[in-house]
């Protein structure tokens, strides 16, 4: 049997929820994302699936990222929906195949619209817009900031 292969917007969303679960249980994340494909909630195609390693086997990185373009706030204190919505866009903006930062930050955006509070987005979109900026001066392959 093949694997689904989703549209980008809904594997993106289902990848962001499967990762937003786990925040539930830092110390275990692979038990959230098993109780999930066990269930048959959400459908993780291969996309969905890479976007979740990533933001996993990075996740210090990442996680370092953001924290650098915090001004008077600490990772501890974003919303559970901002962060994993960014972190799930900054896995694929450093490690997609698609190097489509504008992609990533506009469904960042429309997911933490979605399930975030009112003017959340706002703070998603600048701070990952600033990030892209960063990337795109240090060329496509560098990145001063990992």
């Amino acid at each position: 049997m093949t694997e689904k292969t989703l549209p980008r917007r809904e594997a993106r969303e289902n990848a962001f929820l499967a990762a937003f679960s786990t925040t539930f249980q830092p110390e275990a994340p692979q038990d959230a994302l098993q109780a999930h494909a066990e269930s048959g909630e959400l459908t993780l195609d291969a996309y969905a699936n890479r976007l979740l390693r990533d933001q996993m086997e990075h996740r210090d990185q990442i996680d370092a990222i953001i924290t650098a373009h915090l001004k008077g706030w600490t990772l501890a204190r974003l919303p559970r929906v901002s962060l994993t919505a960014m972190r799930i866009a900054l896995a694929e903006m450093l490690y997609g195949d698609e190097k489509k930062p504008g992609v990533a930050i506009n469904e960042a955006v429309e997911l933490v619209k979605k399930y975030g509070a009112d003017n959340d987005y706002q703070f998603v979109n600048g701070l990952l817009g600033s990030v892209a900026r960063e990337l795109d001066q240090d060329g496509p392959d560098g990145d001063s900031s990992c």
